[in-house]
C-alpha cells in the first residue's frame, strides 16, 4: 500500500467555465488565503455542464498566470488532455510554468495528465478523436517523451515535477501510474479502492517501480464526510473539491480545510 502517514491534503478545481477571468483571479487569490493546498483547473476548450457554448478559458495561458499570482500553493490542470499538444512542447510548457512558480525557490507546478475523453474539443479544434485504446497509447507513448524532454530542457525544471495521472482502467491506465505516476486520481469508492491500488502494485512489480509513496487522490464532489472518512481509511490522502462559479461557495471550502485540519492534527 502507498504510505499512510502522508499528510491530507485539499486540492479545489477552479472550474474555468460560465465566469469572467477576473473572477477566476479572485477566486484563486482567496482560495490561496484560506490555506487549500493545492489549486487545480480542467483542460478543456468548452463547458462541461451549462450551456454547451458558455463562457470558457483555456487551461495551460491560466496556468502560467497562476504560477505568477500565487506564492505558496501547488497547481496544475486536473488533467491536461495529452492529445491537444505535442509532447515535448507539454515538457517544455510544464517546466516553464514550473519555473514561474519558483521566485527564487523550488516551483509549485503539478503534471497532471490524461488521455482525453470530451469529444466536442477534438471536433472543433481538428484533433482526431480515435478510440479510447488509441488515446491511452499515445498517452503512454507521450509520458516516456515528456520524461526525456526534461533531461534535456536548459534550464531543467527546479524539481521533479511530479505525475498525477487520472483513471481506474486496469489493462493500460492503472499500468501507467505504475510506470509513470507520483500521484493516481480517480472517482473509485472507497470499496473498491484497496483492489485497485492492488493492481497498481502488481503492475509496478512488472516495472520495476517502487509505489510505495504514490500519493492517492480522490474526489469530495458529491460526497459527504463520511464517504472522505471511508476513503481516508482506504489510503486516499489528496481530496479534490469542484469549485463552479460565479457564485463561489467559500463556506463549504472552509468545512473541508476544517475536516483536513482534524486529519493532521
Amino acid at each position: 500500500m502507498p504510505l499512510l502517514d502522508t499528510p491530507v491534503r485539499l486540492g479545489v478545481q477552479i472550474q474555468p467555465q460560465h465566469v469572467q477571468y477576473g473572477d477566476i483571479r479572485d477566486a484563486v487569490r482567496r482560495l490561496e488565503d484560506l490555506g487549500v493546498d493545492i489549486l487545480f483547473n480542467w483542460d478543456h476548450f468548452y463547458p462541461l455542464s451549462g450551456d454547451p457554448d458558455g463562457l470558457h478559458f483555456e487551461s495551460w495561458t491560466m496556468l502560467a498566470a497562476w504560477a505568477e499570482q500565487t506564492e505558496r500553493v501547488e497547481f496544475g490542470a486536473l488533467v491536461n488532455c495529452n492529445s491537444y499538444r505535442n509532447a515535448d512542447l507539454q515538457a517544455d510548457m510544464a517546466r516553464t510554468v514550473d519555473h514561474i512558480s519558483a521566485k527564487g525557490g523550488t516551483g509549485r507546478f503539478i503534471f497532471g495528465t490524461g488521455s482525453g475523453w470530451f469529444e466536442k474539443d477534438y471536433e472543433e479544434y481538428g484533433y482526431e478523436f480515435g478510440t479510447p485504446g488509441t488515446r491511452l497509447d499515445a498517452l503512454a507513448e507521450g509520458l516516456v517523451r515528456i520524461d526525456a524532454r526534461w533531461g534535456k530542457l536548459n534550464p531543467a525544471p527546479t524539481r521533479r515535477i511530479p505525475v498525477m495521472i487520472g483513471g481506474k482502467g486496469e489493462q493500460k491506465t492503472l499500468r501507467l501510474v505504475a510506470r509513470h505516476a507520483d500521484i493516481w486520481h480517480s472517482f473509485v469508492g472507497a470499496d473498491d479502492l484497496a483492489h485497485k491500488v492492488e493492481v497498481i502494485e502488481r503492475w509496478a512489480e512488472k516495472e520495476e517501480r517502487d509505489v510505495s509513496g504514490l500519493i492517492v487522490s480522490n474526489e469530495l464532489h458529491r460526497r459527504g464526510q463520511d464517504d472522505a472518512d471511508a476513503l481516508f481509511d482506504a489510503g486516499a490522502r489528496l481530496f479534490t473539491l469542484g469549485f463552479p462559479g460565479p457564485d463561489w461557495d467559500y463556506d463549504v471550502v472552509r468545512s473541508w480545510l476544517r475536516w483536513r485540519d482534524a486529519k493532521n492534527a
